[in-house]
């Protein structure tokens, strides 16, 4: 019989749904943090905690990203190739944000306007920083299994180890600009 959230649920963690990584691994019951990172100096400005399903890293994406598009200048995000999906790249294109996505092999639905610069493959490499903040969070922090139950509580346990993060990180760029 094939595990779904309709036939399995968690009895300790009813806010916690199935969630497979990628393809051939074990689905977990689990949530989904999500942060978003400025590039220049790697400190987390945004942190959520969803349920597991298909579209919520992109619908998080969206809502962590749109009070920043008021900017009078353009601004970039970096995301990985689970963000290639056509309806995502072209929300962002409407609010005037240039999506460095990691492109699919296949089916991609970025095109040369954003691929062919500069800046396409620089920040290529500085969006693996993010998992830094993820391994830190995981190892050093104790987000690999939490402490509390429910939606509100391991999303604020999120938030504040997001914010330790930061915390710790400002000493390293303080001692890089003496």
């Amino acid at each position: 019989m094939s595990r779904t959230n309709d036939t399995h649920a968690s009895t300790t963690e009813p806010d916690a749904r199935l969630y497979r990584k990628g393809p051939g691994q074990e689905a977990k019951l689990c949530f989904i943090g999500h942060a978003l990172m400025e590039n220049r100096h790697g400190l987390v400005v945004d942190a959520c905690l969803t349920r597991a399903d298909g579209h919520a890293e992109r619908i998080a994406a969206l809502h962590m990203i749109e009070p920043r598009a008021e900017r009078p200048g353009r601004i970039t995000l970096g995301v990985d190739k689970g963000y290639d999906v056509e309806d995502f790249v072209n929300e962002l294109r409407t609010l005037n944000i240039a999506l460095h996505v990691a492109a699919k092999v296949k089916g991609s639905a970025l095109d040369g306007r954003t691929t062919r610069h500069a800046g396409y493959k620089i920040s290529q490499v500085i969006r693996k920083r993010i998992e830094e903040v993820f391994g830190w969070a995981k190892s050093a922090a104790g987000l690999r299994k939490t402490r509390h139950r429910g939606l509100g509580r391991v999303g604020w346990q999120f938030t504040f180890t997001l914010a330790a993060y930061n915390l710790i990180r400002l000493p390293k760029l303080v001692a890089q600009v003496a």
